[in-house]
């Protein structure tokens, strides 16, 4: 029994040999410039997120690194830890945008890729996701800060800390001439 041996993959003409090979390096070379320029656009990403009374604005590059912070004259009626809670909310708001601004490229670049942009798309979905319902700050008392969701139910307010009671060192001996472990 003979086995007849199937031809070349490009066919036996030695010029559409040369001409597919030539078409296939000029493909991958195209879709190497096209991931390069993707990549290049991604890096330029920048994304900002100004809280509703404009006292704070951060901007994040691709990555997710805060590039930029403003705060303007308002940020002085806030005590640290509302200011400190209101720039990492506004962080996390520019952060979760990322995701579309990178979508937006790739798609625009490498979007006959399906599978690479949602796979990176939701890398950074998953790694920046939208915050939940933004926190509503607000004080109740001199001393004390309350975080409600935005649908006006108070949170639970936290207990209390359990508080130290102070050593009395009544003997007088400091310890200092003898090893503390045996």
């Amino acid at each position: 029994m003979a086995t007849e041996m199937a031809g070349p993959a490009f066919g036996d003409d030695p010029d559409e040999v040369q001409r597919r090979l030539e078409q296939i390096a000029a493909q991958v070379e195209q879709k190497a410039q096209r991931y390069q320029s993707m990549q290049q656009q991604v890096a330029e990403i920048s994304v900002s997120h100004r809280s509703a009374d404009g006292a704070i604005t951060v901007t994040v590059a691709a990555s997710g690194n805060v590039t930029d912070l403003s705060l303007s004259g308002r940020i002085g009626q806030l005590r640290p830890d509302e200011l400190a809670t209101r720039i990492l909310d506004c962080m996390r708001r520019a952060q979760s945008k990322l995701a579309d601004q990178v979508q937006e490229v790739m798609t625009a670049t490498v979007g006959d890729d399906a599978g690479t942009v949602h796979a990176v798309v939701s890398g950074y979905a998953e790694r920046f996701p939208e915050p939940a319902e933004e926190a509503v700050i607000a004080r109740t008392g001199p001393e004390e800060l309350r975080f409600d969701v935005a649908n006006g139910e108070p949170a639970a307010r936290p207990a209390a800390p359990a508080r130290l009671r102070p050593v009395h060192d009544d003997d007088g001996d400091d310890w200092s001439d003898r090893p503390l472990l045996r």
